[in-house]
């Protein structure tokens, strides 16, 4: 029998990234496990409203989603507990800027750069909509198709509210492929 343990939010566990903007003509930094998508076409970056790394995005408009894996994720902890008021988190990583000149991290495997279409805002929250502007990977994390590779890409996840990072898991098969009739009479 299931037991209803209130109003949780249970839609983790998600991928871990470090969102990216410029502070002037440096970078700002920070780890972020409240990322969405939104139809075909448009991500979602949801941020509580305080951070310091908002305030950088509304004056660009842009930001980059870095996505995390194991090689630089004692990097991307740090910057999530620290904020961009405090300490000058610019050079954390190395970093370059992408077509829209939001920064990108160059150990990242994964960023997708974004523009800042719209925000809505919820209590203590600022959820940024955006369009992708353009996403780099790298090419040791293609498959032969030109299509991102997961199996060697492998994001750490988040999971809360334990606040664990976790390891991608195994394949279980194709999406649509189980072809079993499930209809009960």
């Amino acid at each position: 029998m299931k037991k209803n343990v209130g109003k949780l939010l249970a839609l983790y566990p998600m991928p871990v990234t470090v969102i990216g903007a410029m502070n002037e003509d440096n970078p700002t930094w920070t780890l972020v496990a409240h990322v969405g998508i939104i139809g075909h076409d448009r991500v979602l970056v949801s941020l509580a409203a305080p951070h310091f790394i908002n305030e950088c995005i509304k004056k660009t408009n842009k930001l980059s989603i870095n996505i995390v894996d194991e090689g630089f994720l004692p990097e991307a902890d740090y910057v999530g507990s620290v904020s961009g008021k405090n300490k000058d988190k610019s050079k954390v990583f190395e970093y370059e800027l992408g077509e829209n000149k939001a920064p990108i991290i160059k150990k990242a495997p994964l960023v997708i750069e974004c523009s800042v279409e719209d925000i809505y805002n919820t209590p203590n929250f600022e959820s940024f909509i955006c369009t992708i502007d353009a996403t780099y990977v790298e090419e040791e994390h293609l498959n032969s198709d030109g299509k991102v590779n997961y199996n060697t890409l492998k994001p750490v996840l988040f999971e809360f509210p334990t606040y664990e990072y976790l390891k991608t898991g195994d394949v279980l098969g194709k999406c649509l492929s189980f072809k079993k009739d499930t209809n009960k009479e």
